[in-house]
């Protein structure tokens, strides 16, 4: 039932066409819904950049851009669904000012269970380009017998169906919104989604509660402004089609979160979906530390500006964007006051019947990544596995891979959940153990970097050429980083 927004970073040979290196680059997200009575399906949304493509001329000052696409639905090692097209970009006189995405949707009825999603993106008028193959692991699972959501679709607009086609949902055709992302130009967020056997559940016609809210990605914390709440009839399936104005929303990573409750106000469904924001514009709200009275509590105590900027730094991994900023413009400045109100201000949102105590916890895990993850000019808290660390806790599981005759030092990082994430993973690598100083190159979470060609970076010295599959380096003496990643062990 979730829905996962996914960057892929196409990287291509050198293009003979048009003598120049270009990168393909697409976009992947999926949402899943039930159909009563029937199968469910995933839907999959996929945005190719054209600026990133070879448009071929197809007459005299008519272009257009091809990409073959290829899905494969696997369990174990069987196909239970397959498709391949040839996706083509509307027609440009000039390809250089081509600066829209090639958006494609498709859908795929499976019955409940788990499956391996692999895509395959080509450049039809490039055939020296190496294609690109990526995988991502989908579960359906959809209980009949209880209140259920499907995955929250966010689409760019919406408008009443006038002719069916794979968009049209309950009489309205939706335009996926691919990137997940909102610039500073767009003012709202749009989104679908469907509740499931309420009537069964609740009774036909008898009210329930829907809650949607936005949330910082980092801590879960609710945005204050965005929060909203209406009373519903149960039917067999319940269209939630919304609007959310996000004009004052600052730039940040978060969730949007839809849940469904009982006349109790008790959560019987929840889910949510991960969204990005840039708005400039909106700067930190001061006035959430203004009045901040610090002189009584332990921030009040702590006057040593070096303790200050210290502190400042080092929430970094677990702030939000907002946070993150101000906090850093702080950290240059002589305003100890200011540093203490908004030190104060942050814990006591983390735990306001002990925000010193917040602050404890949270410094021993900070003095255990200094310990570990200290590199050359670099606190711990500074690198990668340092921020890793403190915005995720411990990995269950880590493989340390220093000697492998082909590759970089590297590190394999596995989490069994992070929140509604299920087999996330975090792949770090460094050219010099001396410095201790490793770079995340890849993760399969939600929000991270995604770079399915990252054995490329662990196997980069043993690689001089890029003839082999786009992202697999094939076997080399010793390689056992892809076996690592499928097989945490």
């Amino acid at each position: 039932m979730k829905k996962l927004f996914v960057l892929f970073s196409f990287l291509v040979a050198s293009l003979a066409v048009v003598g120049q290196e270009k990168a393909l680059t697409g976009y992947l997200s999926y949402a899943t819904f039930d159909v009563p009575g029937g199968q469910p399906y995933v839907e999959t949304y996929l945005a190719v950049e054209a600026s990133s493509v070879v448009f071929a001329q197809i007459s005299g000052s008519a272009y257009q851009a091809s990409v073959g696409v290829t899905f494969i639905f696997m369990q174990e090692d069987s196909v239970r669904s397959y498709a391949k097209y040839e996706l083509k970009s509307p027609i440009v006189a000039d390809p250089a000012k081509a600066l829209f995405g090639i958006v494609d949707q498709q859908r795929f009825s499976l019955p409940d269970g788990t499956y391996t999603l692999s895509v395959e993106l080509t450049d039809l008028n490039n055939p020296t380009a190496i294609p690109f193959v990526a995988k991502e692991e989908i579960v359906l699972s959809f209980d009949r017998d209880s209140v259920q959501l499907s995955a929250i679709q966010l689409i760019e607009s919406y408008r009443p169906t006038q002719t069916e086609s794979v968009i049209t949902k309950n009489g309205f055709d939706l335009i996926p919104l691919v990137y997940a992302y909102y610039p500073a130009t767009d003012s709202v967020l749009h989104y679908y989604a469907e509740v499931y056997n309420s009537a069964k559940v609740f009774g036909e016609g008898n009210k329930f509660l829907l809650t949607y809210f936005i949330e910082s990605f980092e801590n879960q914390s609710k945005m204050g402004d965005y929060i909203y709440r209406r009373r519903t009839e149960s039917r067999p399936v319940n269209v939630l089609l919304n609007s959310i104005d996000i004009t004052n929303l600052p730039s940040g990573n978060y969730n949007l979160v839809v849940e469904v409750r009982d006349q109790q106000n008790h959560l019987v469904a929840q889910n949510k979906v991960f969204f990005q924001r840039s708005n400039p514009k909106v700067q930190y709200n001061l006035k959430d530390i203004a009045s901040v009275n610090v002189e009584a509590t332990f921030m009040g105590k702590i006057n040593n500006m070096d303790t200050l900027i210290m502190m400042l730094r080092c929430i970094a991994p677990i702030s939000t964007e907002a946070d993150r900023d101000y906090a850093a413009n702080l950290s240059k400045a002589t305003d100890k006051k200011t540093m203490q109100q908004f030190l104060f201000n942050f814990w006591q949102k983390r735990n306001a019947a002990d925000p010193r105590q917040a602050w404890l916890n949270y410094y021993e895990e900070v003095k255990k990544v200094n310990a570990s993850f200290k590199a050359l000019n670099f606190q711990g808290y500074e690198t990668d596995r340092g921020r890793v660390y403190l915005q995720y806790g411990p990995p269950n599981h880590i493989v340390e891979a220093y000697n492998e005759p082909s590759g970089y030092p590297y590190e394999i990082w596995h989490y069994y959940t992070l929140g509604t994430q299920r087999n996330k993973r975090f792949v770090f690598v460094t050219k010099n153990l001396v410095t201790n100083y490793f770079v995340l190159v890849h993760s399969d979470a939600i929000g991270e970097l995604a770079n399915y060609r990252w054995e490329y970076d662990v196997y980069g010295r043993a690689n001089t050429t890029e003839s082999v599959d786009e992202t697999h380096t094939g076997d080399h003496f010793g390689n056992r980083a892809f076996d690592f990643y499928r097989n945490p062990r």
